[in-house]
């Protein structure tokens, strides 16, 4: 039996020969310490924390099999790429391999020449694959994008429910489970579903302040498009669009801009996809007009925006897409376009979903989440991280902050709404709040006596859809809470009171007149640790990633898998002379430094 002071050299041992790290980066190695110790583990960090070092590294501390799910081929393919290049024995057995090809990974596996073996959930479940992997000494079970459980298992991928049933299949064997974007009441599924409620849960900060957060009113779509990506010529970046028509139109109208634009969604062909993704993870001043299909872990860390041309279905998903901008610490920016028609489209997609009325209440109020987050009146960020839990005052880097909305006092009608809230029992969603101030009776709230409320039809003078809008800013301003895994049940909150108290007033938002969609473009890396490239620097950077697409062409593997940009420029910065000084460059581990190391240093040199 290993004692735990050999674990504990061995992890860092580790963490430098295969990774290259001569310490954890914030929030990983309580996560892996939990792992090592044979708990089962929630593990939330944000896009960029280095969520696969949190169970690549126990696995090779471990020894024996791990099992690793993952939901997408080329996420699979990307991640094995990445550690046989650290001179680490992965594989990844899917659909995309020719059987053959799936049968001799797998005598490999059985062999004990795999620590990480990579699977999707319907390849796992299999009954042949349990019982073939009862036989072998499993060391971990981690569930990669661990949110997919809560957000696909309901609907078309049942699979992902059916890992629950893991931990009675294989007892002792410890389960992680990890993803960026996962709010309570995904917390709360992953671990009811996942663990049957007996899990350690780690949840690292969800602020990335190096993003600016702007949210404006649609207008003229392609238009505002085209003018805020244009403004950032020469800069990569991601458009997300709600349709694959919607993808091709904005994509055809930036390249008719004179910006080399590229789409990507699930009606292309896949060698087309694969092309046009691994163009921008290779080139610089591509931009990616995509599906939602795109981006699940893209490893490039200069993205500079990501664009919303249509309204994602759920501040997670928003969050989880504009973490794909600025890993890199540098400034980045995230600009969402925001309309009432893209409202009724993503109610109609959660009407259409294949799944239960439960599911869709949930999903729906999501969505009323998002839109309060749209027409927050306060800091755009903190009223995003108060979604996640977290609190935080005015970051002073989103549009709200750098350029506050024209306001109307809305206190008395806020009081009001407050009062209807908390006289029908904090029970009730925003929807019958409405109905209740505008005096709009039915069976239901005869059946409840509220239609005797001497509060009812109280806000009569307003529209429906007025208080509404003013419920879903009061839950982003923080006065109002929303039970997001129940019926949307709203509750005041400690702040309510002070409202009502008269201690603190409350404005809500009107029109305000629109500006152009084109910011200046920031410079400079603020919130990086790095300091800013000289001309010459830069120059020297762009050599090196010339040179790391010349060895990821010849391997077959995608750019950063040989060295992430980051990596690249430590090395342009800190100009190692030699093997030993380029084996402390953050990023170089031990099989890297013999394969590349002396490539980089000639390259460095000259």
């Amino acid at each position: 039996m290993v004692r735990q002071p050999e674990i504990e050299a061995r992890k860092h041992a580790v963490l430098k020969d295969a990774f290259g790290f001569s310490a954890f980066r914030d929030g990983q190695e309580p996560v892996v310490d939990a792992v090592l110790n044979g708990r089962n583990v929630l593990a939330v960090m944000p896009t960029g924390a280095g969520k696969s070092l949190c169970y690549q590294l126990p696995a090779l501390v471990k020894g024996g099999v791990s099992i690793v799910i993952s939901p997408l081929i080329a996420l699979m393919n990307d991640q094995v790429a990445a550690l046989k290049l650290a001179g680490q024995p992965a594989e990844a057995i899917h659909s995309g391999r020719l059987r053959e090809d799936n049968v001799a990974i797998w005598r490999r596996v059985a062999a004990g020449e795999v620590r990480l073996l990579y699977m999707s959930p319907e390849r796992l479940m299999a009954p042949r694959m349990i019982a073939a992997l009862k036989k072998l000494p499993l060391s971990l079970i981690a569930v990669d994008e661990a949110h997919c459980i809560s957000q696909w298992g309901h609907s078309f991928r049942g699979e992902y429910l059916e890992l629950g049933t893991l931990r009675e299949a294989f007892p002792g064997v410890p389960v992680l489970a990890l993803t960026a974007t996962a709010d309570r009441s995904t917390r709360d599924d992953i671990t009811a579903k996942l663990f049957g409620g007996d899990a350690e849960t780690f949840v690292a900060g969800f602020d990335r302040p190096n993003i600016q957060l702007t949210v404006v009113e649609k207008a003229r779509t392609g238009a505002e498009i085209e003018a805020f990506v244009k403004a950032r010529e020469g800069q990569n970046g991601i458009v997300y669009r709600i349709s694959r028509r919607k993808v091709d139109d904005t994509a055809a109208t930036l390249v008719e801009a004179g910006i080399r634009a590229l789409p990507y969604h699930a009606g292309m062909p896949a060698d087309e996809r694969a092309a046009n993704q691994e163009a921008f993870l290779a080139e610089a001043g591509i931009v990616m007009v995509a599906t939602v299909a795109f981006g699940m872990g893209i490893d490039k860390s200069d993205v500079r925006y990501v664009v919303h041309g249509d309204i994602p279905g759920s501040l997670e998903a928003y969050y989880q897409e504009i973490g794909r901008a600025g890993r890199d610490g540098a400034p980045a920016d995230a600009f969402m376009l925001y309309g009432l028609e893209d409202v009724r489209t993503r109610r109609r997609f959660i009407d259409e979903q294949d799944s239960d009325g439960e599911r869709k209440r949930v999903e729906a109020n999501r969505l009323d989440a998002l839109i309060g987050y749209c027409e927050a009146v306060t800091c755009r960020r903190a009223a995003l991280l108060a979604y996640f839990g977290e609190e935080a005052g005015p970051c002073g880097n989103c549009d709200i902050c750098l350029n506050p909305p024209v306001l109307a006092d809305g206190t008395d009608a806020a009081r009001l709404a407050i009062d209807m809230v908390r006289v029908t029992g904090e029970r009730y969603g925003a929807a019958y709040i409405a109905s209740l101030l505008v005096g709009e009776g039915n069976e239901t709230v005869e059946a409840r006596g509220h239609h005797r409320l001497a509060l009812f039809a109280a806000g009569s003078a307003r529209k429906k859809t007025e208080w509404r809008a003013i419920l879903r800013q009061l839950i982003a301003a923080g006065h109002l809470h929303q039970d997001i895994g129940a019926y949307g049940s709203l509750s005041a909150t400690q702040r309510a009171q002070r409202l009502v108290d008269g201690e603190e007033g409350f404005q809500f938002r009107q029109p305000r007149a629109r500006k152009g969609a084109g910011r200046q473009r920031r410079k400079g890396r603020e919130a990086a640790d790095l300091p800013a490239l000289t001309s010459e620097q830069d120059a020297l950077l762009g050599r090196l990633k010339a040179l790391r697409r010349e060895i990821a062409a010849e391997r077959g593997v995608p750019a950063y898998v040989v060295f992430p940009d980051r990596t690249l420029e430590e090395m342009v910065v800190h100009n190692p002379a030699t093997l030993d000084e380029m084996a402390k460059v953050r990023g170089v581990g031990a099989a890297k430094l013999q394969s590349f190391g002396r490539t980089f240093l000639d390259a460095l040199q000259a």
